[in-house]
């Protein structure tokens, strides 16, 4: 590792958390305004043993998801910033932990971002393979059906989001642990990294030799891990991050594409 990390070859890593999105609106979890520091049901709202167990936890899931700020979110400084690496020609990939998908709306190639814990946009059923989206779910929702069941085997439906209780999808880990292991590296940026596995891939980029840089306004578990941490406000910090890997692109990564 290196404290001159800005200058590093290879790909790179990123890590992000709910902090990324908090500039375009989109409030985050466990921060003085998070949702679950206002709103201590809400957690409820996420668990997954709960939501199987009662249909009115259901039916305020499906409201909650209805209202959900992200529907009218755009991408920000931050995430735009991040596109801009990749299509300047940086080999980059980014690990998420939100579900806006503003990643991609921003402009970061749709195959290069991992949504470790699934999107808000599809719906999924429990019990079999049904696969809808969650537009026309809320309508059925609206039309008056408070908690609709699958339309195919009439089981439960939820958002194709991963809950506490529920298993992450093997294949989507894997991805992660493959960039994490891979990256010359890897930025962490507005994630208290408290949730695994996707905090540990701090650990196991700095293990296969990664420069960690984290980016969060709160300290983490794994700061002690940073070759730098920055606490500045994502929405600057991460921008004049980008212009500064850029400033100077190492010889192997100019012209070439994210793997």
């Amino acid at each position: 590792m290196t404290t001159n990390w800005r200058q590093r070859k290879g790909p790179i890593g990123v890590l992000t958390g709910a902090g990324i999105s908090t500039d375009s609106g989109i409030p985050d979890f466990r921060g003085p305004k998070g949702v679950w520091t206002n709103d201590p049901i809400a957690e409820l709202l996420s668990t997954y043993p709960n939501y199987l167990a009662d249909p009115e936890l259901r039916a305020k899931s499906w409201l909650s998801r209805r209202d959900n700020p992200a529907w009218q979110a755009e991408p920000n400084a931050a995430h735009k910033a991040l596109a801009e690496l990749e299509h300047a020609g940086r080999a980059v990939r980014i690990i998420t932990q939100n579900i806006d998908r503003l990643h991609q709306r921003g402009g970061s190639s749709p195959r290069k971002v991992i949504e470790i814990h699934g999107n808000m946009f599809d719906v999924v059923c429990v019990e079999c393979t049904y696969h809808s989206t969650m537009e026309a779910t809320l309508e059925r929702v609206a039309n008056g059906e408070p908690d609709p069941p699958c339309p195919v085997c009439g089981g439960i439906l939820k958002a194709a989001t991963i809950m506490f209780g529920q298993q992450l999808d093997q294949r989507t880990v894997w991805q992660a642990v493959q960039v994490a292991e891979n990256s010359a590296l890897f930025l962490a940026i507005g994630t208290s990294l408290r949730v695994e596995p996707a905090a540990s891939m701090c650990a196991l980029a700095v293990e296969h030799g990664a420069d960690l840089v984290i980016v969060n306004n709160e300290e983490t578990p794994y700061d002690h891990l940073a070759t730098e941490v920055i606490r500045d406000p994502i929405g600057e910090a991460v921008p004049c991050l980008v212009a500064e890997l850029l400033a100077d692109p190492p010889a192997d990564d100019a012209g070439g594409s994210a793997g």
